[in-house]
């Protein structure tokens, strides 16, 4: 944990940003380690903390890549963390914005009829995190369509469910 808050603060201060950060440790729904790092937004200024999120949350995501690669360069695979960076409330919120997402998708594609449902403009983290959410619902599938910077989360019935639905 040290060693994570100590990284993120030095790429504050090469940032020119005097900002705190504070750590706390979870364990993933894996049992793995993942450590969720809050930059202290009280000595930035609102131009700051948006520089720091980006258009998008991409400056925030690429920070987190950063992190994960680096800090866990060297590392033995069973040792690895997993880091998650929040400056502003961001995360908390972009995380309910998707599971938002996630129920509104499967409320079109099980009671609306829609064969598919595409979601755009998400990161691979944030269509990672949709997989898994929407994977909670028996009856519908998920997979991704396109390249970068276009590739899209695609959310449908199960093929074992729209094959029932044939049968009736």
């Amino acid at each position: 944990m040290e060693k994570s808050i100590s990284w993120l603060e030095t790429v504050l201060k090469l940032q020119g940003l005097k900002a705190g950060v504070s750590g706390a440790q979870t364990t993933g729904d894996l049992g793995d380690d993942s450590y969720w790092l809050t930059i202290d937004t009280d000595a930035l200024s609102a131009e700051e903390i948006e520089t720091l999120i980006g258009e998008r949350g991409q400056v925030l995501e690429s920070i987190q890549y950063l992190a994960n690669t680096i800090l866990n360069m060297g590392v033995d695979k069973s040792e690895q963390c997993s880091y998650t960076i929040e400056v502003d409330g961001y995360r908390k919120k972009r995380q309910a914005a998707l599971k938002q997402m996630a129920e509104e998708a499967a409320e079109e594609v099980l009671n609306n009829g829609k064969s598919e449902y595409e979601l755009k403009g998400l990161s691979s983290a944030e269509r990672r995190q949709l997989h898994g959410l929407l994977g909670e619902y028996e009856n519908i599938e998920t997979f991704s369509r396109g390249r970068e910077p276009q590739r899209h989360l695609v959310v449908k019935l199960a093929s074992s469910a729209a094959d029932s639905d044939d049968e009736e």
